[in-house]
């Protein structure tokens, strides 16, 4: 019973890893930008959070939409003002810039916070929970998986339903057909990085609520970014969640199993993975495109 309950808090918390994968996702895809700031912007996303929480008594749903509104525009203004100017054929500039922020951002984060390591306290919400089937499951970690796949159906309908999400698609495919389309370049790719930015946030924001964290946390939450786009592929939607779902199960389990090796199972599984993909074993969720 005790797996099995590991295996469902590695499913909702795998739902977590996949929003962190699709946002790197997204900016590769996109911009062609390797976002290496993407683990700090997670770790932002929580900080944040607990900042609105620590001064307002805030709803945690009011929260997310406040984080999200936030991190969006952040994200915008830091596509359009810098990396616009420095995306080319050689990624290697804005890769170098990102490296820069995400630097900035973890010493910013040591000034401002200290270097403890925290977590976000929900009251009663943290403890509260139901039974299924004679499986007690937590209220919270429902409520964040339930967040977490509207999400991923919200993103889903933005990309084949709007405007904007055409816009999308057309840039991934070959960027010089938006402006044969009418749409202004610049802005595309700060809407894309704006909403890179805020699933990566919101997505650390719902983390910390579950997990601790520290100023030093970015690295940790980019490793596995990186993980699910290249279990999942870069640009499948289903494939980022059951990549993150998978990974989020092998670490809870392999938490169950050993306290201190948890992370080291999922990093293993993923190597085992890249090793059975170097024998062209084909991943069903690979293949469908955004």
């Amino acid at each position: 019973m005790s797996l099995l309950i590991a295996i469902i808090n590695g499913v909702m918390v795998g739902g977590l890893y996949g929003l962190f994968g699709l946002g790197l996702a997204l900016a590769f895809g996109i911009m062609r930008v390797v976002n290496i700031a993407h683990g700090e912007f997670i770790v932002l996303g929580a900080y944040l959070g607990a900042a609105l929480l620590s001064v307002m008594p805030l709803n945690i749903f009011v929260v997310v939409c406040l984080v999200a509104i936030i991190a969006f525009g952040v994200g915008w203004l830091l596509q359009f003002s810098l990396l616009n100017r420095l995306i080319g054929p050689n990624p290697v500039p804005a890769m170098i810039a990102t490296m820069g922020l995400s630097i900035i951002i973890r010493n910013a984060l040591v000034s401002v916070f200290g270097t403890d390591i925290r977590a976000i306290d929900l009251g009663s919400l943290q403890d509260a929970g139901i039974t299924l089937f004679g499986v007690s499951i937590g209220i919270l970690p429902l409520i964040i998986f339930a967040i977490a796949i509207v999400l991923f159906l919200a993103v889903g309908a933005l990309m084949t339903r709007t405007t904007i999400g055409r816009a999308f698609r057309a840039a991934a495919d070959d960027f010089e057909i938006l402006e044969t389309l009418g749409f202004d370049r610049r802005k595309v790719y700060a809407s894309a990085m704006g909403l890179a930015i805020m699933l990566a946030a919101v997505a650390g924001l719902l983390l910390a609520v579950r997990s601790s964290f520290s100023p030093y946390s970015g690295v940790e939450r980019l490793l596995i970014s990186f993980e699910v786009v290249i279990i999942g592929g870069l640009g499948s939607l289903r494939g980022s969640l059951i990549a993150g779902i998978f990974l989020g199960v092998v670490q809870v389990v392999g938490l169950k199993l050993n306290p201190n090796s948890g992370p080291l199972f999922s990093h293993l599984a993923f190597l085992l993975i890249l090793l059975v993909r170097h024998f062209d074993v084909t991943f069903l969720f690979a293949r469908k495109k955004i």
